[in-house]
């Protein structure tokens, strides 16, 4: 698999939410397994099994988190190529079928924004697979699990 690329930002957070987990969420569901097993009887005592299950949990979102870092080579988003898509951009594009612009920022894990005007989404995504390394005035067709879209790019901005 390639890697993806990461800004130094994205893999301090993703570093910061691993370490929080690790050394303050799991120690704090491992004091409350214990104070669990100590009321006794474990088969009838709901709050032990409600904390394993969480350990569980929150021991696997790490996994994942890690898992995610492993896949990431940190860039440096003003070594990208100017005037085509590439991470860290913004595109603006017109979606032909229904006389709509959107705008996207490429990035990578753990920087993804659905909200506001401009979507931060993953590299990764159908949309900026497709939008890769085009230039203004390109036509695209993007796959996606909906169906296709058929656009324009519009504008790039180039990355700091």
């Amino acid at each position: 698999m390639d890697q993806q690329p990461i800004t130094q930002e994205g893999y301090d957070k993703l570093r910061a939410e691993i370490r929080h987990l690790e050394e303050v969420v799991l120690p704090e569901i491992a004091e409350k397994i214990a104070e669990a097993r100590a009321e006794g009887d474990l088969k009838e005592n709901a709050e032990y099994h409600g904390q394993r299950e969480e350990q569980g949990r929150v021991q696997a979102k790490v996994v994942q988190l890690k898992s995610r870092l492993a896949n990431c080579a940190i860039v440096d988003k003003s070594t990208m190529p100017k005037g085509q898509v590439s991470f860290g951009s913004t595109v603006t594009i017109k979606d032909l079928d229904l006389d709509e612009e959107e705008s996207y920022e490429f990035v990578g894990p753990g920087e993804e924004d659905y909200s506001g005007d401009i979507m931060k989404i993953l590299t990764t995504s159908p949309i900026a697979q497709a939008l890769m390394g085009k230039k203004v005035g390109d036509k695209v067709e993007i796959e996606l699990p909906r169906g296709s879209m058929s656009v324009e790019i519009v504008k790039i901005v180039d990355h700091e």
